[in-house]
């Protein structure tokens, strides 16, 4: 395979990245006309809309009796874990939810000069929906990821959807349910399930926020469901941006690179590097481990669409590259990671020196897997907690304190011609 390479120095390459970076799937007009059409269906119909879209779509005869997996099936299916999966899953999951609880916000009030009492009171969300996927591949990882930090921030009726192809539930995704600590799980998935969440059927009820990733079709529910409700964010495909020194192992950045390129096709995986042979010793290496690779269609497609080796004069160039890209996942392969992990300014996750491939953060390192992609780590933060807390602002006046800022007040409702909110000002000062 040869791949794509770039220079940061030539005079193309602003042209170039933003080529390689563009992803337009989200305009196709066939895709919103069809989310557009389920969303509408699911409105007016229920159940009925949400049975036939997964009898269509995942080629099963779904109803409201099987609908719904059962606590008893949720606890039998961790039962039934291998020990080492029941293991797997135990660390993860108690490494999310301690790396959660440092995420915790708190309230807090101040008193001011006036005497007055203000501050911020801190709520979890009442409900929330989970999508987790279930296509291409299964993804218990994702179960932990978004159910245990609602689960830490408080949130007390959790649903999780999940596409299940074919009617076959994966044991791990349930499993990993039970242990998360889902309250209902359905086996529903992709648009008609995000516009179920949103609005409510027969056997659903709706809720307050809906997190989790999924395909485009997905991802463009989430986006024409927000305003009825919350979303965490609208992810596009997997990304990798590795920047490596050339002193690091060139299979292991192979592997790391084709650990992004095999979600699907469209997942994209970057390499930057000041070393030009480093750079052609990776790409060898790529070509010598790909036929070992159980999803070598996949990765290759995705390679060869959106990959690219990136040739820089600099490690400071290749951090002014990762700040134009803002990626999903950058991986800091270099000698003193910390130094130029102070540099980055737009990065969904860092990952620090030569020990600390993707692969981790994605399963039990402890941070959240559910990240910014497409750019959108420019203005966004990875899923955490805090995406399960409200913060109400909390205003006690005092009577003296009330007339002192009524008279501040009224001055610029005046100035704004609101009247009535001067007046309501004034009523409170002290004559």
């Amino acid at each position: 395979m040869k791949m794509r390479f770039l220079d940061a120095s030539s005079d193309g390459f602003k042209k170039d990245l933003e080529h390689l970076l563009s992803w337009d799937a989200d305009d196709d007009v066939s895709i919103l006309d069809t989310v557009d059409n389920i969303i509408g269906n699911i409105q007016s119909r229920g159940d009925e809309a949400l049975f036939s879209f997964t009898q269509q779509f995942d080629h099963w005869d779904i109803s409201t009796d099987n609908c719904l997996v059962e606590n008893e099936a949720l606890h039998s299916a961790w039962l039934s874990l291998a020990t080492e999966q029941a293991e797997a899953l135990q660390l993860a999951a108690e490494r999310i939810r301690h790396y959660a609880k440092h995420q915790l916000l708190t309230p807090w009030s101040f008193t001011d000069e006036l005497g007055n009492t203000l501050g911020q009171k801190i709520t979890p969300l009442s409900s929330v929906g989970v999508y987790v996927p279930g296509g291409k591949a299964a993804y218990p990882s994702s179960v932990l990821m978004n159910i245990i930090p609602a689960k830490v921030a408080g949130v007390s009726q959790i649903t999780m959807v999940s596409p299940t192809p074919n009617g076959e539930d994966n044991p791990m995704v349930l499993a990993a349910a039970w242990l998360a600590g889902a309250d209902k799980v359905f086996r529903v998935g992709g648009a008609q399930a995000i516009a179920a969440l949103a609005y409510g059927t027969e056997s659903i009820e709706p809720v307050d926020k809906i997190v989790g990733p999924g395909n485009i079709f997905v991802a463009t529910a989430k986006k024409k469901v927000f305003g009825k409700v919350g979303i965490d964010m609208v992810a596009g495909p997997s990304e990798i941006l590795i920047i490596c020194d050339g002193d690091t192992n060139p299979d292991w950045i192979a592997m790391d690179l084709f650990s992004q390129a095999e979600h699907d096709e469209n997942a994209q995986s970057v390499l930057i590097s000041p070393d030009q042979s480093f750079l052609d010793k990776v790409e060898a290496s790529i070509n010598q481990l790909i036929d070992d690779m159980e999803r070598k269609a996949v990765i290759t497609a995705s390679l060869q669409k959106r990959g690219a080796f990136i040739k820089v004069d600099s490690l400071d160039q290749a951090i002014d590259v990762v700040n134009v890209i803002a990626p999903e996942h950058l991986e800091l392969s270099v000698a003193d990671a910390q130094k130029w992990a102070s540099k980055v300014e737009h990065a969904g996750a860092i990952f620090m020196g030569r020990y600390t491939p993707e692969a981790l953060g994605d399963y039990c390192a402890g941070p959240n897997h559910v990240l910014p992609t497409s750019g959108t780590a420019r203005f966004s933060s990875p899923l955490g907690v805090y995406d399960f807390q409200k913060r109400s602002s909390i205003i006690d006046c005092t009577k003296e304190g009330a007339s002192v800022l009524a008279g501040y007040a009224s001055i610029l409702a005046e100035g704004e011609a609101l009247t009535a909110h001067a007046q309501s000002a004034n009523y409170r000062k002290l004559n």
